[in-house]
């Protein structure tokens, strides 16, 4: 067994559910807690300060010991700078991704095997490995995979399918067979009620509450530019700046008979081309051009590398349906993913994600998505169903 586990503790009921879970399991137990973002909010407060106490009061609850670690520095450098220069150039960055493959699961995984000298790493995200939840079977060797988990609608494989490979050979899920309702009803039964009635974080971390455009206007300069319809080319307001906007975005432009929607932008001369109407052809794609994608199952690249597809399910937003897709590796060496039906608002700057039957097999960057050039193909869609 990997007795020692350091687990990520962020305040929250799941990360100290796991905790309890791995110290119940006989496992030496170490807690964790990250320090990414330091700013403070408008009242003064730091965002982390309360998560910090909570995490304190839940690791003598449980009794564990509980130590901090600093990224403030690294996650600024490879997380929030590259948030901001995606903006800049037009795109729409997806940081919980970047979290996950830079700090969480590089830096931190890092610490905690090397310099701690842990054996195993465990967090609280509804995933489940392929080797155990707790690396049960490990011993057996084979590749690790990132398993959908049993609670479906909490599944949160997206936001970890760009983690290098290697870190699930180390790590723990310990809620991957677990509701979410589930892990709620056991943190009030070993006394952790605070934990299990706080409210959920969600959206941009470092954002917290605030208004959006009101955040990024303190980080990017207001530059005034034009919407364009796309159809016509003719001029049909104006904006303060394509990194307040995203793709599929209602603009709220007045006197028009139909809606105007965010089809592309062009960061090169700050125009933003819009569509009228929720589903023009031009905000919908079934083919993505994408960056070369991390790889979770080497078999899957492996297929790929040797017949020039994949069959595969294809997501870009973690809440959203997966469809049926074929992944095509172009004479050129670059990724193209072809969707057997149209979605709307492909963003680049967003990830594909891909998935089989039952586990997530990694995720490439999106760098730009083809519009439907008329209703028809919009209306007659490619069928194809997924082959084992």
């Amino acid at each position: 067994m990997l007795r020692n586990v350091v687990v990520g503790m962020s305040g929250g009921v799941d990360s100290a559910v796991s905790a309890h879970l791995l110290k119940e399991r006989g496992h030496r137990v170490l807690g964790v807690f990250m320090r990414n973002w330091d700013e403070h909010d408008e009242a003064g407060r730091c965002s982390g300060e309360q998560d910090l106490k909570d995490a304190e009061w839940a690791s003598q609850r449980l009794g564990i010991e509980l130590r901090q670690v600093n990224y403030v520095k690294e996650y600024w450098t490879a997380v929030f700078s590259a948030f901001l220069d995606d903006y800049q150039q037009g795109l729409t960055p997806n940081p919980d991704i970047l979290c996950n493959r830079h700090i969480k699961f590089d830096l931190f995984h890092r610490h905690a095997l090397e310099r701690l000298g842990f054996d195993a790493v465990a967090t609280g995200h509804y995933a489940r490995n392929s080797l155990g939840n707790f690396l049960e079977h490990r011993a057996g060797g084979g590749e690790a995979r990132l398993l959908i988990p049993a609670d479906t609608f909490k599944d949160q494989t997206f936001f970890l399918a760009g983690i290098p490979r290697q870190a699930l050979q180390r790590t723990m899920f310990p809620l991957g067979d677990l509701a979410k309702s589930e892990v709620k009803h056991l943190a009030r039964r070993i006394g952790l009620q605070r934990l299990a009635h706080k409210r959920e974080s969600t959206g941009i971390c470092f954002v917290g509450k605030r208004d959006f455009k009101s955040f990024i206007r303190e980080y990017i300069a207001s530059r005034s530019g034009q919407f364009v319809d796309t159809d016509t080319g003719a001029i049909v307001g104006t904006h303060e700046g394509i990194h307040q906007w995203t793709v599929g975005q209602r603009c709220r432009l007045g006197s028009f008979l139909q809606p105007y929607f965010v089809a592309r932008k062009e960061a090169s001369c700050n125009t933003i081309y819009v569509a009228a109407g929720h589903d023009h052809p031009a905000l919908l794609s079934t083919r993505i051009h994408i960056e070369t994608p991390n790889w979770l199952c080497a078999q899957s690249q492996q297929r790929l590398a040797a017949t020039g597809s994949l069959r595969c399910r294809f997501r870009f937003q973690h809440t959203k349906p997966l469809v049926d897709c074929c992944i095509r590796l172009c004479p050129d060496g670059q990724f193209e993913v072809l969707l057997d039906a149209p979605l709307r608002a492909i963003t680049p700057g967003q990830y594909a994600v891909f998935y089989d039957e039952v586990a997530c097999l990694g995720a490439g960057r999106i760098m730009s998505a083809d519009a439907l050039t008329s209703r028809q193909e919009q209306q007659e869609p490619r069928v194809h169903t997924i082959t084992s």
